[in-house]
């Protein structure tokens, strides 16, 4: 019988495979997700100590995952939580707004902030550090070129996640 109280920090982890790797899923001591990372990952997240290993309340994101791996669902509908400085926060809402099988540039997410055409790196370094990868759809942003520039799950991924969607033409 496992302990059903709280991890002491409140995070639990799970693991789920993906065709694009084993999957690392966290979520907050009331069961919102709060990262989801993939193998070798540009700041991803790694199992700590005192996390504690609760596959309960990630059943939702299991099933939701594993209808869009096969194509059967184009928007999660999860409760999730990030923290994050106010700049990032509006990068990542916007984000959100991008519609599963279509691609954005980095310019246009800034204008969808109303930031400046000067703010393109800086919104780069927010999408770059999006704790909610597949499901926030960081792998949707491309370079104004349509060039296949930045993930931090790696440009393999993205790819694989773009044609997943047909977003490649």
């Amino acid at each position: 019988m496992t302990d059903p109280s709280p991890a002491p920090n409140g995070i639990r982890w799970t693991s789920f495979d993906s065709p694009v790797g084993q999957l690392l899923l966290t979520a907050d001591e009331f069961g919102a997700l709060t990262s989801l990372s993939v193998p070798g990952q540009k700041g991803g997240r790694t199992v700590r100590p005192e996390w504690r290993q609760d596959p309960g309340p990630f059943r939702a994101a299991g099933e939701q995952l594993t209808a869009y791996f096969a194509g059967e669902l184009k928007e999660f509908q999860l409760e999730f939580r990030s923290s994050g400085t106010d700049f990032r926060e509006r990068v990542w809402t916007a984000l959100d707004s991008v519609p599963y099988g279509a691609t954005t540039t980095y310019g246009e997410i800034a204008a969808r902030i109303g930031a400046s055409r000067a703010a393109v790196r800086a919104v780069g370094g927010a999408i770059g550090a999006n704790p909610l990868l597949v499901v926030r759809p960081c792998h949707r942003v491309i370079g104004a070129d349509g060039s296949m520039t930045g993930y931090a799950g790696g440009l393999d991924r993205k790819v694989q996640l773009l044609t997943l969607e047909d977003a490649l033409r």
